[in-house]
């Protein structure tokens, strides 16, 4: 016979305690723990979701594995098909996260409304079916016979319908709002999220049905439940950005059947989302006049170039201390760029500050824009212009030289696409091969001898 105990959960990482404490030994957090009751014992419900019939599983040799070519989903949203190395794998579990507003939802139900040819059961906890149609309209006015619309919460209802409808896609919109009617704690909880997450992966590996799970983040910018939830799905997708600006990004934390370094970039419609296929055009600014602070760097996410707009302002400090801030790019890495600068190049900024930003609301982590970036910085502190047709891409070291960066011919490729006339890259650049290029490719070894390019 079931039994339950009393037992305390931390809320961040799921580490079990006999009774409560006020920080969790295993993540250091404070006042996470909740009391729980967990049920053991041999009638736990733990077990309800095993297949019935019990199958005796063998050790079997790597030669022996058949590996089939399983055809994947096509989503009909080729941002998402990039990011997820090809579509969606079937059996696979999706995690989707993102704060609040960002578009998680319109994203899915947009893929679920262009899957014409799947049965989509779109499982929504958070709204009404009648909510999800007037979204659908002013996203799609088509037909939506294919997708059906599932208002619920429970686990085992839920998996029911899964198994009477036979669906091709399963959408759980979230997976914070699912609870299992075994477990006391309330949904959101560490247990609920891991034994609903758990229970869904089995069915979904089960009858070879993909599974997309939409998840919160809490106000870390992590996602909400234990860390075994990132460990249990096959995929975990970040939907990123701004609420100030139209962009989002959708990036891939983790993924079992594609690469990792892929992103996908989307722009915010009243009618829904919109895919950028080319994010250079969107990325740079459009000026009257020529202004000075302002960098054109050929940044790479993945194997996707793109150019982006790099601005920054330097300015007498008002107080004591300067002030150094940047937007989209590493605060660390613009403190150790703001030193290689006086040290080596012998510009004094201590007493300066030095704002930067990344244009768009980017996010950017490609080191070869720190060339861009101690140009912009040059720029605005001698009031000097920088040619508007020209780019710039290169890691700058700590002895003010500039590092060879990967992929440099698709860059060149890019800035040469968009009309720019001159690009400085690395001088010690092996294996480049720029031939019949329209633009003027400048190989500068230190940062003095692309500055010297800049402004002669």
């Amino acid at each position: 016979m079931a039994k339950s105990k009393t037992i305390f959960v931390c809320q961040n990482c799921g580490a079990e305690s006999p009774k409560w404490m006020g920080k969790c030994s295993a993540c250091g957090e404070w006042n996470t723990f909740v009391e729980e009751v967990a049920i053991t014992g041999k009638n736990s419900s733990n077990r309800r979701f095993h297949s019935s019939e019990k199958e005796i599983r063998k050790p079997v040799p790597v030669s022996s594995v058949s590996v089939e070519d399983v055809p994947r989903i096509d989503t009909h949203i080729e941002e998402l098909n990039r990011v997820l190395g090809g579509g969606l794998v079937p059996g696979s579990l999706v995690l989707l996260g993102g704060e609040p507003g960002i578009g998680k939802s319109t994203l899915v139900l947009q893929m679920a409304m262009k899957l014409r040819k799947q049965k989509v059961l779109y499982v929504s906890g958070e709204e009404s079916p009648r909510q999800i149609k007037l979204r659908a309209d002013r996203l799609d006015n088509s037909n939506g016979d294919h997708c059906l619309l599932l208002g619920e919460t429970s686990l085992e209802r839920t998996i029911s319908h899964i198994e009477n409808v036979s669906p091709d896609l399963v959408i759980i919109d979230s997976i914070q709002t699912m609870e299992r009617e075994s477990l006391e704690s309330v949904p959101g909880s560490v247990s609920q999220i891991r034994e609903c997450t758990v229970a869904v992966m089995r069915v979904a590996k089960e009858k070879n049905i993909p599974v997309l799970l939409i998840g919160h983040i809490n106000k870390e910018g992590n996602l909400a439940g234990p860390k075994v939830l990132e460990h249990i799905v096959d995929v975990v997708l970040q939907f990123e950005g701004d609420g100030k600006y139209l962009y989002r990004i959708l990036r891939a934390v983790k993924n079992r059947f594609g690469s990792t370094s892929e992103i996908g970039i989307f722009e915010m419609h009243g009618n829904g989302l919109r895919e950028v296929a080319n994010p250079s055009e969107m990325l740079l600014g459009h000026h009257e006049e020529e202004m000075s602070g302002i960098a054109i760097a050929s940044a790479l996410e993945g194997v996707r170039p793109f150019l982006i707009e790099v601005q920054a302002l330097a300015s007498t400090a008002a107080y004591g201390t300067p002030q150094r801030s940047s937007t989209g790019f590493d605060l660390r890495r613009l403190n150790m760029l703001l030193a290689v600068l006086e040290k080596r190049a012998g510009f004094k900024l201590a007493a300066k500050d030095v704002f930067l930003n990344i244009a768009g609301g980017l996010k950017v982590s490609d080191p070869a824009i720190d060339l861009a970036v101690v140009a912009s910085i040059l720029s605005s502190n001698t009031d000097l212009v920088i040619p508007h047709k020209v780019c710039l891409t290169g890691e700058v070291g700590l002895s003010g030289e500039i590092r060879p960066v990967t992929r440099i011919e698709q860059r060149v490729s890019e800035a040469e696409k968009l009309g720019f006339k001159s690009i400085i890259v690395p001088k010690f650049q092996r294996g480049t091969h720029f031939r019949n290029a329209s633009i003027e490719v400048v190989q500068a070894g230190k940062i003095e001898e692309a500055f010297r390019f800049l402004f002669s």
